[in-house]
This record gives C-alpha cells, sequence and structure tokens, in this order.
C-alpha cells in the first residue's frame, strides 16, 4: 500500500514542477498542510522533509519552507570542476575576490590533512565568488609551497588549477571529497550573502596530482539555495548492494 507521505510529496512536486508554486515562495504551514490532507504533522513532515532532501524546498528558519529555484546551477561533486570553467558554463555573470593569500608555516593539523614536510610551507588562500552580483561559496584553500612555489592575487582571481596545468606542467588527476551540511558561522556570515539561511553545504576536498601526491587541502561553503550537487553513477559487475 503506497504511503500518504509519498502522495502528498508527489502533489507538491508537481505543483512546483508546473509553476504553481514558484520559486521564492512560501509553502502553507504544516498545520495548513495536516488541515488541506486530512493528516497528521508527522506524515506532513516526512513529505516536507523528502521535497527538502530532493532540492525542492529550503527550510528557513522563521519563513518556514520556502520553494527553491529548480534553475540552480549544478555543482558535480564527482568531477574536478573549476569554478572559472563552472561559471563558463553556467553563463552567469562572476567575480571572484581574493580576500587572504599569503605563505604559513603549516601547524600540525595542516601537516597532517597535506601530509606535508615539516620544513616546508604552505599557501593559504581564502576567496570569496560572486555569481549576478550575490556572494555565493567561500574557498579555502591550502596548497603545499614545495610543489607550487608561486601565486598571485591574479592567478588566484581567475584559475589556481589553469596556472597549475598550463603554466607549471603538472597533472591534477583525482580528488578525494567529503560532502555535509553545518550551521552557518560568523566567518560565513562575512563572506557570503547568506541572508535568511541557518545552513551551508560544505565540500572538504583532498585533491591529488597524476603521480598521487597530495597537494591540496579545500574547504568549499556554499548557499544551498545556488547550488544542486550531481553525481554520474555507474553500475559495475557484480555489485549486489541492493
Amino acid at each position: 500500500m503506497k504511503k500518504k507521505y509519498l502522495d502528498i510529496y508527489q502533489e507538491l512536486v508537481l505543483l512546483i514542477r508546473e509553476g504553481k508554486l514558484l520559486a521564492g515562495e512560501r509553502l502553507p504551514s504544516e498545520h495548513e498542510l495536516c488541515s488541506r490532507y486530512g493528516t497528521s504533522r508527522e506524515t506532513i513532515r516526512k513529505a516536507l522533509n523528502l521535497l527538502s532532501q530532493n532540492g525542492y524546498i529550503q527550510k528557513v528558519r522563521g519563513k518556514g519552507s520556502i520553494v527553491l529555484d529548480r534553475n540552480k546551477i549544478e555543482f558535480p561533486v564527482s568531477g574536478l570542476t573549476s569554478f572559472k570553467e563552472l561559471a563558463e558554463e553556467s553563463g552567469q555573470q562572476t567575480n571572484t575576490r581574493v580576500v587572504e593569500l599569503y605563505q604559513i608555516e603549516p601547524n600540525q593539523k595542516v601537516m597532517e590533512l597535506l601530509q606535508c614536510p615539516k620544513d616546508s610551507y604552505v599557501w593559504k588562500i581564502v576567496r570569496t565568488r560572486e555569481m549576478d552580483g550575490e556572494k555565493v561559496i567561500l574557498d579555502k584553500d591550502y596548497i603545499r609551497g614545495d610543489i607550487v612555489e608561486r601565486l598571485t592575487k591574479t592567478i588566484c582571481e581567475d584559475s589556481i588549477y589553469s596556472f597549475i596545468e598550463d603554466d607549471l606542467g603538472l597533472a591534477i588527476s583525482f580528488a578525494k571529497k567529503e560532502i555535509v551540511v553545518e550551521p552557518v558561522t560568523e566567518e560565513d556570515e562575512t563572506h557570503i550573502d547568506v541572508e535568511t539561511h541557518d545552513q551551508v553545504v560544505v565540500i572538504r576536498s583532498f585533491v591529488y596530482l597524476e603521480d598521487t601526491t597530495l597537494f591540496q587541502y579545500t574547504e568549499s561553503r556554499h548557499r544551498p539555495d545556488k547550488f544542486r550537487f550531481v553525481d554520474f553513477a555507474r553500475r559495475s559487475k557484480g555489485e549486489r548492494f541492493l
């Protein structure tokens, strides 16, 4: 027997896809939805949670459930796409602002993250990314200075990956990534136009060269209403987990 919350979820999805519920519009309250569908608050919450998980709504503190723009930028989590490449594909007006760029002596935590020698230095780069005039990403990068010896503000405003590959002749090969949702921090509020959002999507990446050398650790913090994080998966022979 089909569960009630799935019927409610599918009906709300249809309303969003048909434009009867517009991006930025607030859904009726849980109480109103309970009355409309003649069901319990627990059932309504299950439907709303499913809408949130699939990128149809965002629960905003003090405002309820807000319909998201389904034309969000697709961010390929399995690839190594630079912001410059992403911006060119999206066709939006973008800008990168370098907040910090300097060399540091790595502390124990950074040394462990980057697996770098004790006597080496590390580049710390903090950048904000703007799309159509809104600051939507905060990037914090740590790059091994024994591998990338020179960086400038101009390079960081353009594309570090292009510089590494085209100017230094190094081949960037793969990354290991962790994706989590975290509460907004004071740093986020300073560097991202968080508006009423109380959470950000955080991607932590360990990036490797072709010879498997780890050279970069990145923490990229995204405003949740501007991106849809996508992946491409192919089933391999012999996989029988489900």
